[in-house]
């Protein structure tokens, strides 16, 4: 009988170790509970949405492996992800091409069909306007067109083209992006904004998160009191006609922060906000980024 305990014991003490080590070795297999989920594998192609229209706009991803990628010939700036933002100027043509190269030299490409848009064009029965700037009026306007310029293609580190904008200031529309008047045949200057009848005084907002690169305290001869916010990957906004300007250059702003007053300074036939917007060189339209004013 003592044998037979013995024995007994030794089994179950065998069994017991058995599973001790199967436990053991599940633990060590099993990820803790409050680990990261595994990254989603990279497409080995484009991926993207947005609005493919004139004046719209794109977010995507690069393929899998693209050391560099860009929309025609501009250059994308891809984030640790591949992540991009990209953009059609108000006169982009019906097509449009992504390719990235990718480490060993190669490339992937996929072509985009923009959509045309149906503008707000008004024919004029009276001859343009004769005659360009005087040198008096450049040498005033020269240094304000050399400091948009610098602010407008700066190379913040900001995130804000990833955000959903929303509208600066609540009120009528007053003038559309990409209208434009044609003078007995001629066409004239299309607008490159969005304006917003919003009142004297009223405190607009930054639409996404972003840097200031210019805040102009002295009043630009076109411009007024400018603000221009670099929201990152090249694309940026501008603010014009302020009565009073609430950030200062270099400052880091959040989606919702204030950042000025509406006015009509600079050349302006009443109050209101004019909201441009650009990505590189093309002109946006504000509308499609925020949807319609609420």
């Amino acid at each position: 009988m003592t044998r037979l305990r013995q024995t007994l014991a030794v089994a179950c003490a065998s069994l017991l170790a058995v599973a001790c080590s199967a436990v053991a070795a599940a633990d060590e297999e099993a990820p803790p509970e409050d680990a990261a989920p595994a990254a989603a594998p990279r497409p080995a192609v484009f991926t993207y949405d947005g609005e493919l229209t004139q004046g719209g706009w794109m977010r995507g991803q690069a393929p899998a492996g693209a050391v560099s990628a860009r929309l025609g010939e501009q250059e994308l700036t891809l984030d640790g992800e591949g992540h991009f933002f990209a953009a059609f100027d108000r006169d982009a043509g019906p097509s449009a091409q992504l390719l990235a190269t990718m480490a060993d030299g190669s490339t992937v490409a996929t072509d985009l069909s923009v959509s045309p848009r149906a503008w707000q064009i008004e024919n004029v029965n009276v001859a343009r306007r004769p005659g360009g700037a005087t040198d008096d009026f450049m040498r005033i306007r020269q240094p304000e067109l050399d400091a948009i310029w610098a602010a407008r293609t700066a190379n913040s580190p900001s995130d804000g083209w990833q955000q959903h904008f929303i509208w600066p200031a609540r009120g009528r529309i007053s003038g559309r992006f990409g209208s434009q008047r044609v003078y007995r045949g001629e066409p004239g200057a299309y607008h490159s904004g969005t304006d917003i009848a919003a009142g004297t005084g009223a405190v607009f907002v930054a639409p996404a998160d972003g840097v200031v690169t210019l805040a102009a305290t002295t009043p630009f001869s076109l411009e007024g009191h400018l603000i221009i916010i670099d929201h990152g990957a090249g694309l940026n906004s501008a603010f014009l006609h302020a009565s009073e300007i609430l950030v200062r250059q270099g400052q880091v702003v959040h989606q919702g922060d204030p950042i000025g007053r509406v006015g009509m300074s600079g050349r302006a036939t009443g109050p209101h906000l004019h909201w441009s917007m650009k990505w590189h060189d093309a002109r946006l339209d504000p509308i499609l980024f925020t949807g319609p004013m609420p």
